[in-house]
């Protein structure tokens, strides 16, 4: 395993990400959440199940002020794609990856559901969409008119769940996880470690059998 930090210059601004190579013909994206990192349980586990399945990673260090989320959608999704499309294209560009994942966590799924999903080069691609902002009309359309195969996580207390809309979604590729008492982290009950921990094994479990799955 090689895992390389590097960066990109464009229009006088630098991106910066890490790359963990195994030497697999399949990539994962990582778009984290605002305040969720890589380090955070979620993209912990999500990186090291990738890995179990040599499945090559790039985690895409991007960072925005509070003000981002109070912008129309496509404006922010304008603003992270022109962070984001420079790493993909420069990883697929060196690199021979013929299978490609995009994984996101809260803010990391407006990218991928609000562009990279209506993307020709990327029909084949799986997602993976945890906690996606469902309250978004844009994002949840795209998910639902999507043929792309993946996994929807969402907790049936964060704030971004409706019942009605995750019936509809049911009817999509989509293999979905709604986790019962938990929050907008996937925290159940916010302090209530077991079944946190529980939860989230289980989260994992549900990936495991969506990028196994050929």
């Amino acid at each position: 395993m090689k895992l390389s930090k590097k960066e990109i210059q464009f229009s006088n601004h630098m991106m910066y990400y890490t790359h963990i190579e195994t030497g697999s013909n399949a990539i994962c994206f990582m778009f984290s959440g605002s305040d969720y990192n890589y380090d955070k349980p979620l993209f912990y586990y999500a990186t090291m199940a990738m890995l179990q399945n040599n499945i090559d990673i790039i985690h895409v260090h991007y960072a925005y002020g509070n003000d981002l989320l109070k912008k129309p959608l496509i404006e922010i999704t304008e603003i992270m794609m022109e962070d984001i499309r420079p790493v993909i294209s420069d990883v697929l560009k060196n690199n021979q990856y013929t299978e490609t994942i995009f994984l996101g966590k809260s803010l990391g799924t407006i990218p991928i559901a609000n562009n990279i999903m209506k993307n020709e080069e990327s029909l084949t691609s799986k997602m993976i969409l945890l906690t996606p902002l469902l309250k978004f009309d844009a994002i949840f359309d795209s998910i639902l008119n999507s043929q792309h195969q993946g996994l929807l996580v969402i907790g049936d207390k964060d704030h971004h769940y409706n019942s009605i809309q995750i019936s509809q979604l049911m009817k999509t590729n989509f293999k979905l996880d709604v986790v019962p008492n938990a929050n907008h982290s996937l925290d159940v009950d916010t302090f209530d470690a077991n079944h946190s921990i529980a939860a989230l094994s289980k989260i994992i479990e549900k990936l495991q059998e969506t990028i196994c799955c050929k």
